[in-house]
């Protein structure tokens, strides 16, 4: 692989505190993504923005005000582990899909090719700009709109089970699933927006344990214990 769109849950990032950020955790995964670019992958990431809001669950917000809070939310992440990034020695830049001040750099194709020729961590936050859509969605758009050769989805469950393993313990784990029976089954990879694009683009993802040791390392060299995704 030359270059891949990285989704990492905002959840996850909190760490067992589920809220915010648990540095430590944000600080191994930026040594991680360092390790690959060194190795000369090329790295987008989306940021989910549960660690701080889930609005769409709330019957007294109108949703698209909710969602809106959301994709500030995912804003934040990014500028936060963009920063930890730098902290570790990448050099990195943060696109919106819409003015945001100095915070960010307004996102434009040529833009983003420009900065993985400088060699940047390039950081796509603020979901699509637009309410209904979530940041899954926001990740395989831009997984197709830079050319990724996959999607690395880290999450905070360990893989794609047939059904939730929270709360069903005799949940079955699939080592490899076609994209076909992910949107067949309705399966809770992504949402199912985001399920059929991949599967309209042919867009293949590997679906990991954000908290395991070396996960993102591990699934980039092909040994990971997650869900790989065919198309």
């Amino acid at each position: 692989m030359k270059r891949v769109l990285l989704k990492l849950s905002g959840e996850a990032l909190a760490g067992e505190q589920k809220r915010g950020f648990d540095e430590a955790t944000v600080t191994e995964v930026a040594k991680q993504i360092k390790t690959i670019v060194d190795e000369g992958l090329q790295v987008g990431i989306v940021i989910g923005g549960g660690n701080f809001w889930r609005g769409r669950t709330s019957g007294a917000m109108d949703r698209s005000k909710a969602d809106q809070i959301g994709m500030l939310a995912t804003i934040m992440n990014c500028i936060y582990v963009s920063d930890i990034c730098r902290y570790v020695g990448l050099k990195t830049e943060v696109f919106t899909p819409f003015v945001c001040g100095a915070f960010t750099t307004l996102y434009s194709k040529d833009a983003v090719e420009e900065s993985f020729a400088a060699g940047k961590v390039v950081f796509f936050a603020g979901g699509t700009g637009h309410p209904y859509f979530s940041t899954d969605t926001a990740t395989v758009l831009r997984a197709v709109e830079i050319g990724a050769d996959a999607i690395l989805l880290a999450k905070a469950v360990d893989g794609i089970y047939d059904s939730d393993p929270k709360v069903n313990p005799d949940a079955k784990k699939y080592d490899e699933i076609s994209i076909d029976e992910v949107v067949a089954k309705k399966l809770a990879a992504m949402d199912l927006t985001a399920s059929i694009m991949c599967m309209e683009q042919k867009m293949p993802m590997l679906v990991f344990g954000l908290d395991e040791k070396d996960s993102i390392v591990n699934t980039v060299h092909g040994k990971f214990s997650g869900t790989k995704v065919t198309v």
